[in-house]
């Protein structure tokens, strides 16, 4: 299960980061990461703390509910 989540949360990511039109070395600067670690998250090797999360959602603007696929009811 805990794949699965991990696996879902890397691909809302990487669609995220695509569509926003930053490049990886503009998105590690402002969210204060390594392009490599960037990398890391695109790949599925790691994921983002929620600080960092919302650090990354708050410069390519997108909703952290997107890329978490929190649903409300």
């Amino acid at each position: 299960m805990e794949n699965v989540l991990n696996y879902k949360i890397t691909e809302n990511l990487k669609r995220e980061i695509e569509t926003c039109g930053k490049t990886k070395t503009e998105i590690a600067n402002a969210i204060g990461v390594s392009k490599s670690t960037v990398s890391q998250y695109l790949s599925g090797r790691s994921l983002p703390t929620l600080a960092t999360l919302s650090r990354l959602c708050n410069f390519i603007d997108c909703s952290a509910d997107d890329i978490l696929e929190i649903k409300l009811k």
